[in-house]
């Protein structure tokens, strides 16, 4: 009888995962699991039900490959157009206004993609590439709360008021978020979900993984979105760059880590800030009233805190771009008019709180826990591409193959 997987997560590791599965020929049971409103973790896009030229993407604006080999999905996501090549113009912020055009970070260092209309369309991909060779279960908007096993039984998926949501022979967790002691400092649950299930079920692989996943620390970013309206979006649009990076010293000046213009169709501009781990760490209480987990947790009112750490971003954003959208100490009518135009801009904010994963990561002889049907995936994966979209894809097909070669099937 084919043995059922649920997998936790539905970022570029879940959903890659998944799609390699169908592809190798697995028809065993496939459910995912996602808190977002739809597929992408951090590679997701913002969009508007109510208006159909919004995409935004607040996390990652595209995905660089390094490695010699492509990963095997690559072809069939860019023959299927889900992605495509991003050529658009990168500079560096180095210091306090030096601007070093053409010069990436280690982002956007190899072969630059992004997704067709948005970077959603990654994981979308995935998925379609999958549920053309077998169904998908997915699940959004669901918070899975608990986890619980009994030797020999299946695994037992929990949501957040104690209903069963899924019974499944093998959990895949495609993020840190279930198993790793954050949860119990944001989330403010008194213990870890899969570090409670796993203390029945005395198997040391586990065990040691849980340590090391524990170990793992990660960098958090708090993002600031801005919609500027047509009206305003001209000196955004003139802009040398659509990504910007800023090197050490710019980071401490500005607290600012990377910056993406995204121009649209209808004339608007998106600008999207990008914290560092330093100005996010200081804020992590502090989750953007539009963010899923805040509402399916139903968090109440943050007092203000919001429009403060909106507010720091965007003078940050300002005075950083200063030389470039009309200096201060210049034309005084044109500085306002720049400032005019973000005050009057559509904002938002997106934490992100473990948005990279900090070396030496979780090493692949403990990705999968057979004693227990446990495996793990993401960018947090020690290896090619580790703490990149390049990782979070490798460690899916990598996932893949490992759980073929235990007869899933």
């Amino acid at each position: 009888m084919p043995q059922s997987i649920a997998v936790i997560g539905a970022g570029v590791a879940g959903c890659g995962l998944v799609a390699q599965l169908r592809r190798l020929g697995v028809r065993s049971p496939i459910s995912l699991w996602e808190t977002g409103r739809g597929p992408g973790g951090r590679a997701s896009t913002r969009r508007s039900r109510f208006d159909q030229h919004v995409a935004v993407d607040h996390g990652a604006p595209l995905f660089n490959l390094t490695s010699q080999a492509d990963p095997t999905l690559l072809d069939p996501l860019v023959a299927g157009g889900w992605i495509e090549p991003w050529t658009g113009p990168v500079a560096c912020l180095e210091g306090e206004s030096e601007l070093k055009l053409g010069k990436p970070d280690a982002f956007g260092l190899g072969r630059l993609y992004r997704g067709t209309g948005g970077m959603d369309q990654l994981c979308r991909g995935l998925l379609a590439i999958g549920s053309a060779a077998g169904p998908i279960d997915a699940h959004y908007g669901t918070l899975v709360r608990h986890l619980a096993k009994v030797p020999g039984g299946p695994w037992q998926l929990i949501g957040r008021e104690g209903e069963p949501l899924a019974e499944a022979d093998w959990l895949v967790l495609g993020s840190t978020l279930l198993a790793h002691p954050r949860t119990q400092r944001i989330l403010e649950w008194p213990e870890v979900p899969l570090k409670a299930a796993a203390s029945a079920l005395n198997d040391l692989q586990l065990d040691h993984a849980l340590t090391t996943i524990a170990g793992i620390r990660s960098e958090a970013r708090s993002n600031a979105l801005f919609v500027l309206p047509a009206a305003w979006a001209e000196p955004w649009h003139a802009l040398p760059f659509r990504l910007l990076h800023c090197d050490a010293a710019a980071q401490q000046r500005w607290g600012l880590r990377r910056i993406t213009i995204q121009p649209m169709a209808d004339g608007r501009c998106v600008v999207v800030a990008h914290s560092t781990n330093a100005f996010a760490a200081d804020h992590l209480d502090v989750y953007g009233t539009h963010s899923a987990i805040a509402q399916i947790l139903q968090l109440p009112p943050d007092g203000g805190k919001e429009d403060t750490v909106i507010a720091a971003l965007q003078q940050a954003l300002v005075q950083s771009l200063a030389p470039w959208l009309g200096d201060p100490s210049g034309d005084a009518t044109l500085w306002q008019s720049r400032l005019t135009g973000l005050a009057q801009a559509e904002r938002q904010l997106m934490r992100w709180g473990a948005a990279f994963p900090m070396a030496p990561g979780l090493p692949t002889e403990l990705m999968l826990c057979p004693q227990s049907q446990v495996a793990f995936c993401g960018d947090y994966l020690a290896g090619e591409g580790f703490g990149r979209v390049e990782g979070a894809l490798r460690s899916g097909e990598a996932l893949a193959r490992q759980l073929t070669l235990q007869g899933v099937g």
